[in-house]
């Protein structure tokens, strides 16, 4: 089944779907959904708080999702941080306990990479303020991976919450054998509670898990846990999963068993008061009937889920409440958290404050546009890496749109608003294809547009025509044309051009293997992409981004 297929008919349109399953919606006026079912229930309810994707965002960020500046935190337009999100949990839990509700709070994944608090503590800093915040379980993200697994290893080592994701496998011998559980079986209100955690098996392509470490399918892993979980008498099951939320879909109309799937990855913006955003939650239609709410909370610790399950005696979810909660300037920062986080910003304060540039106008680098059209962001890296080559001839650029990943604003920005764009240590690439595999490369890129796949092509010196009414691999991309000596000319398959990338897509990253495989004469220059991006604004300052028709839909 296509995932196009999938969206269609099984991911259901909540209310229609409920009135398949002999349940009743209803949002209340501050937004919670409420979801019952005519079932008999035990009487236990479970109360979930929880995040995922929070891409090292310990100090408060911006509209942007970048650090805040002093300007909108004097105005209260700051969000999120780990001490607003130590608040926002600690309030939620003394309600839930004074009111006799079971309670547990999970971290779906991606804690790592997106500040210099990653850059500088490589995943060290994250952990330490889930310990003080106190989480109870957490899943992988790939990005958990990106220092490798030795990295990885030690970040694990100073968790005081299990890490569980079965469908990781680490060899014997690997730095993280022994480090990873394949479930857990947590005890609340007299009942327990089985957690399921998978991890994408993209990741070996999307990051740098080494050779010891391998991704068995996240469906196949989890038809077998939750069986074997349902003859341990635990039918109670979360799965904790970093897939993004079309799999996620997949999975719970697949796998039976599955009361409620806690989710990361796709970034997806759930919420029932939010213009624009997916309903909190969505709900799946399993095998055997019943309804399973999958949830997610956005992303940059702006979010709090909490989502109220009650149980059936099977152990579906019979009723379900609740919403994501903006973790605004209503949320006073936790001062033991400020007090952990202050000895670690030392090291990296003084770079992030360096100026680098003058923006005439904000550069758009939502996730939402960057993985789907040509986007104010790609346009200006690509040009960029482009200027930083020229001297060599080479005239196109391409780049990934989930390398980018933040926005900035108007006005100065820092080095450190350039590092959150630009977070990977990515280097420049360059090397020579024939058009023929770069119309391959372009066609890969936007497959993925329906789930927000990070390989969306931004380019540079190069256009052309996508067309989303196509199917997947069946010529979305036509009217490619590049940029030569003499202007605009149709891209001719066999002649050879230069091309400058990322040295992760030059490696096959993102799937782009055709790269990997038909690059000729490549050569990695060790330039940071940040540092050619801070380069680049600095020169061009005041800078305002274009949009220019470099892919016409």
């Amino acid at each position: 089944m296509t995932n196009t297929d999938f969206t269609k008919g099984t991911a259901l349109d909540r209310r229609g779907f409920l009135t398949m399953a002999g349940a009743t919606l209803a949002v209340t006026g501050i937004g919670k959904f409420s979801m019952t079912t005519a079932q008999a229930g035990t009487g236990f309810t479970l109360s979930v708080l929880h995040i995922n994707d929070m891409h090292s965002r310990i100090d408060e960020i911006s509209r942007f999702n970048t650090n805040c500046s002093p300007s909108d935190a004097e105005e209260s337009n700051c969000f999120g941080g780990a001490a607003r999100l130590a608040t926002a949990i600690r309030e939620r839990r003394a309600a839930l306990d004074d009111a006799g509700t079971a309670h547990i709070t999970l971290d779906a994944g991606d804690q790592s990479q997106g500040t210099l608090y990653y850059t500088t503590y490589g995943g060290r800093a994250e952990v330490q303020m889930m310990n003080a915040i106190g989480f109870d379980a957490m899943t992988l993200g790939n990005h958990e991976f990106n220092r490798g697994p030795e990295s990885l290893a030690r970040m694990l080592d100073l968790a005081e919450f299990p890490i569980v994701s079965g469908n990781v496998q680490a060899a014997a011998g690997s730095p993280l054998d022994g480090k990873i559980a394949d479930h857990l079986i947590l005890e609340r209100g007299g009942e327990r509670i089985g957690i399921l955690g998978v991890t994408t098996p993209d990741t070996v392509f999307l990051s740098s898990p080494g050779d010891d470490v391998t991704f068995q399918d996240d469906i196949e892993h989890l038809t077998e846990a939750v069986a074997r979980l349902k003859a341990e008498g635990v039918d109670k099951i979360l799965v904790l999963s970093h897939v993004g939320y079309v799999r996620d879909q997949q999975i719970a109309a697949q796998v039976d068993g599955i009361s409620a799937i806690i989710g990361g990855h796709s970034h997806t913006l759930m919420s029932n008061s939010m213009d624009g955003a997916t309903a909190y939650a969505g709900l799946v239609e399993s095998p055997s009937g019943r309804a399973v709410p999958i949830m997610q909370a956005f992303a940059f610790s702006r979010f709090l889920g909490e989502v109220s399950l009650e149980f059936g005696d099977d152990g579906a979810v019979i009723s379900a409440s609740g919403d994501t909660i903006l973790l605004d300037a209503a949320f006073e920062p936790a001062e033991d958290i400020e007090a952990l986080i202050e000895p670690l910003r030392g090291p990296i304060e003084e770079l992030t404050r360096r100026p680098v540039a003058e923006l005439a106008a904000g550069i758009d680098g939502s996730r939402e546009t960057c993985r789907a059209m040509e986007c104010e962001m790609g346009n200006t890296v690509a040009d960029a890496m482009v200027a930083e080559v020229a001297h060599q001839g080479i005239r196109i650029a391409l780049a990934n749109g989930g390398g980018l990943r933040a926005s900035m604003g108007e006005g100065t920005i820092t080095l450190g608003d350039v590092l959150t764009v630009l977070p990977f240590q990515n280097t420049l690439y360059t090397l020579e294809i024939t058009g023929e595999t770069l119309i391959a490369a372009l066609e890969h890129g936007v497959n993925g547009v329906e789930e927000g796949a990070g390989r969306f092509p931004q380019v540079a010196g190069i256009r052309f025509r996508l067309n989303l009414s196509v199917a997947p691999n069946e010529g979305r991309v036509s009217e490619v044309e590049v940029m030569g000596a003499d202007g605009w000319a149709p891209i001719d398959p066999s002649a050879t051009y230069g091309l400058v990338t990322n040295n992760f897509m030059a490696g096959g990253g993102d799937g782009y293997a055709m790269l990997r495989e038909g690059g000729m004469s490549g050569y990695d220059t060790a330039i940071d992409l940040a540092e050619v991006l801070a380069r680049y604004l600095s020169e061009n300052e005041p800078f305002a981004p274009v949009i220019d028709g470099r892919i016409q839909q």
